[in-house]
């Protein structure tokens, strides 16, 4: 009975444009606007399946909600049963990426449904609770079943989602910091209920998705790293970008 909920949740989430509410046109137009065919012109080749991982709890949907409608929902979010997923068009460099953005169980028992997305996935947000050392704990496990299921170049993120629970926290920064950068991977911390870092997050995804697509061999290699650095520097060490 449960793999027959799984696929009906995969086929519910296919069937529709978003599991959240938003769409498939272009996110950004401005509040009160409707898009308009001259709205959005991206390439097709621009599209990139972006997906969200991590222990049950740690904040994926309120993540995706704080990125695709700029709001958090307090307590109005169950267990995400098999997958889910919403559109977004961003701008990066003046190009118009599309990310499809899907949202995942953390429960042991849709693993199996999560394997199969990550084959054709160009990106993972990794997520970890700041107030749940298991959460963490849970990383290195999360990581490897990324290198076994997801594509060699996919790129990798790690997030410390929930940073607005100061009081809370039994994870150090410093300790996200050192994972890490053991894998060779993005860091940064995160609040579903603030918004703080959830744009740079996404953003900093898109950018390296639309250079891999679009980079002339004479172009030099765009720098997750560099780039995030330089955008919380702006703002601040913890605020959008």
């Amino acid at each position: 009975m449960e793999m027959e909920v799984e696929m009906d949740m995969e086929m519910e989430a296919v069937s529709s444009d978003s599991a959240y509410g938003s769409s498939m046109t272009d996110t950004d137009a401005e509040d009160g606007q409707m898009p308009t065919a001259n709205t959005c012109p991206y390439n097709e080749d621009l599209t990139h399946k972006t997906i969200l991982v991590g222990d049950s709890g740690v904040g994926k949907t309120s993540l995706l909600v704080q990125f695709d409608q700029g709001k958090f929902i307090p307590g109005s979010f169950t267990a995400t049963v098999g997958i889910g997923f919403t559109n977004k068009v961003v701008d990066v460099d003046n190009l118009k990426v599309k990310l499809q953005i899907w949202d995942t169980a953390g429960q042991e028992r849709f693993r199996s449904v999560t394997h199969a997305y990550y084959r054709d996935a160009q990106a993972l947000l990794l997520l970890y609770d700041i107030t749940s050392k298991p959460s963490f704990d849970n990383i290195r496990a999360w990581l490897t079943e990324i290198h076994d299921y997801a594509q060699k170049d996919v790129v990798i993120m790690l997030l410390g989602n929930k940073s607005d629970m100061a009081a809370e926290r039994v994870v150090k920064t410093e300790e996200g910091e050192k994972l890490a950068k053991e894998y060779g991977v993005p860091f940064m911390e995160t609040s579903a209920k603030t918004g703080v870092n959830v744009e740079l997050a996404f953003h900093a995804i898109a950018k390296e998705l639309k250079h891999r697509a679009t980079q002339q061999p004479n172009e030099p290699k765009f720098q997750i790293h560099d780039y995030i650095e330089s955008q919380k520097h702006k703002s601040g060490c913890c605020g959008l970008m």
